[in-house]
């Protein structure tokens, strides 16, 4: 039993490296590692840490949140291991649909001993939480913007009605149910997944939901203000909120795009919204290529360095 279960192992670690590997090649071909490295050069290094501390600030305060999420449901692990399970998830970041993103539910059902479809829920509530607090800063950032961002505030009100959706226990059951008798097909993977819709209403109460809301309100305006504070100290002089604005629709639209990490559309819409807004089109593309280093890159580097610390961690189940 103990063979099989490190050879299933071994095949998904190997699964999720390959995942990686195609949104690493997705983005060598986009062509950004060279031009990316080059402008970061243009900062000093008080002003890149700076960008990277206020990145981290995003990411230890969402780390928390996962922690939160895994203590609410009940599966029981140590802060420090929850952190480097979150951490480690940020190399796979780059996977298509960043699904190897879920090597964190291997680990915390590793450690906690959970099944792997009990803890299903912690990911869909992670996914759902950056999404509504996104949603949130880009509808309040867009009325405070010099720019205007067409189909913004629809996007905003529609991936905030999409949150809301994915992490209503009875809608999530009632649309599975649905699905099923419609393909009458793999019973136990359904029945798994109306189990898990319904262990949902013990992340979906306000209790959980509000610090949640905020921890992740306050993570991504911090990355929003390292954007403006970027682009005041290339000589573009944005406000907060166009920036916050800019940032985060760009975050949304490559999110839409299906690509790794949202490479490629992010950019794209980025350095289009801060032309249209005044922007030099070399500050515009130096602006872009810098934050998304500071951001998404930062946060992969980080999620290598964890990543096999994490893999590694001896099994320990907390008390």
């Amino acid at each position: 039993m103990l063979r099989k279960r490190r050879r299933r192992d071994r095949l998904i670690f190997a699964a999720f490296l390959g995942l990686f590997a195609v949104g690493l090649a997705g983005f060598a071909r986009s062509g950004g590692w060279a031009e990316a490295i080059a402008e970061l050069g243009r900062l000093s290094l008080a002003q890149g840490a700076a960008l990277l501390a206020l990145s981290l600030v995003n990411y230890g305060l969402r780390g928390l949140r996962w922690h939160l999420f895994a203590e609410s449901l009940g599966a029981h692990c140590s802060l420090g291991r929850n952190f480097l399970h979150f951490f480690g998830g940020f190399a796979m970041i780059v996977t298509p649909g960043r699904l190897g993103e879920l090597v964190r539910i291997r680990w915390l059902a590793r450690d906690s001993g959970w099944p792997v479809d009990r803890l299903a829920p912690l990911a869909l509530m992670d996914r759902a939480s950056d999404l509504a607090s996104v949603a949130l800063l880009l509808a309040l950032s867009v009325t405070l913007a010099s720019v205007a961002i067409h189909g913004a505030l629809p996007l905003a009100f529609l991936s905030l009605a999409a949150a809301t959706a994915a992490i209503n226990p009875r809608l999530l059951a009632w649309a599975i149910t649905r699905v099923y008798r419609l393909t009458g097909r793999l019973p136990r993977t359904f029945a798994s997944a109306r189990r898990a819709a319904r262990s949902l209403a013990a992340l979906s109460g306000p209790r959980i939901l509000i610090p949640a809301l905020v921890l992740g309100l306050i993570g991504w305006a911090a990355e929003g203000y390292a954007f403006q504070l970027l682009l005041g100290w290339l000589g573009a002089g944005t406000g907060f909120g166009t920036a916050l604005a800019i940032f985060l629709f760009s975050a949304i639209a490559g999110g839409m795009t299906g690509s790794p990490g949202g490479v490629g559309g992010a950019e794209a819409a980025m350095v289009a919204l801060l032309a249209l807004d005044g922007t030099p089109m070399l500050v515009a593309i130096a602006a872009t290529a810098i934050i998304r280093v500071t951001t998404l890159w930062f946060a992969v580097g980080l999620g290598l360095i964890t990543f096999p610390l994490a893999e590694r961690l001896p099994v320990k189940r907390d008390a």
